[in-house]
């Protein structure tokens, strides 16, 4: 478990070195999220900045901190999550003759929005995340989260000023924002236990929702799409399966399923002792 957030002051009020503190106390607000690590990284010309905390899993080493640039220098990432695949992925990127410099799966998934672009990333990515990309080239920043919502991500615009975040409370130092409670959202909460996404317990401060994506370019327009969704990705059959063909079916996407996660964590367990 990671922290991310992030902070996009279109209305450049603030100068760079209190952009800067605002996004580390922002990051810091999450420090139980991420107790291994902590930096934030900026745009000056974009009055960007991102943060992250860092609880370090698979690759234990600086070269794996947060946020991460890619090899050309063009995306940034801030990310929180776990990709079980990331090491066939890892592959498909050594392939095509890339270098790779730490074993991480945040590395991963950089270069492969690079490479490959975020919406054909996306469909191959099998974990949990979410996770920030900024384009420096095109000035579009993108938020993801996955498929079930695993991973949790808030993100709002109020007076200029577009920011995000892992948790509700990472938000609270945004300058100029306000923080009035939603009384529909307490409704929903009563109602069903939890405050139903896109609404969060706030006013014009949302949930992003399980399987899809956001973006935001310079001229403040926010566009959301759903990217994956349990509807379109049952597809009715053309032919009457027999019952022991569904259930062996079954039986390998659940094997298959397990030993991803067991594997990884096998991994990451074995490296952690070699590191130490």
């Amino acid at each position: 478990m990671c922290g991310i957030t992030g902070i996009w002051d279109f209305s450049k009020q603030k100068s760079i070195p209190q952009l800067k503190s605002k996004t580390k106390e922002m990051a810091d607000a999450l420090s139980h999220r991420g107790p291994d690590g902590a930096d934030t990284w900026i745009d000056p010309k974009s009055h960007l900045a991102l943060g992250h905390r860092r609880l370090s899993i698979i690759d234990l080493s600086n070269a794996a901190s947060q946020p991460m640039v890619s090899s050309s220098g063009r995306f940034v990432i801030t990310y929180n999550g776990e990709i079980y695949n990331y090491r066939s992925l890892r592959d498909t990127l050594t392939q095509s003759g890339l270098t790779l410099k730490t074993q991480s799966d945040t590395e991963v998934i950089l270069e492969m929005c690079a490479h490959f672009g975020i919406e054909a990333t996306l469909q191959k990515l099998i974990g949990m995340f979410a996770f920030c990309l900024w384009d420096i080239v095109s000035k579009k920043l993108f938020l993801v989260r996955d498929r079930l919502g695993i991973k949790p991500l808030y993100w709002g615009m109020q007076n200029n000023i577009f920011a995000f975040g892992s948790e509700l409370q990472s938000l609270k130092p945004t300058p100029h924002w306000k923080f009035n409670i939603d009384n529909e959202a307490v409704g929903g909460y009563f109602l069903k236990g939890y405050v139903p996404a896109p609404q969060s317990i706030y006013q014009h401060i949302f949930k992003l929702e399980p399987g899809h994506l956001l973006v935001v370019d310079q001229e403040k327009n926010i566009r959301k799409k759903a990217y994956w969704s349990v509807e379109n990705s049952i597809q009715p059959a053309k032919k009457q399966v027999p019952t022991d063909q569904l259930i062996s079916d079954f039986d390998t996407l659940i094997t298959d399923a397990v030993q991803k996660k067991i594997g990884i964590r096998c991994a990451n367990w074995l490296f952690s002792i070699w590191w130490h």
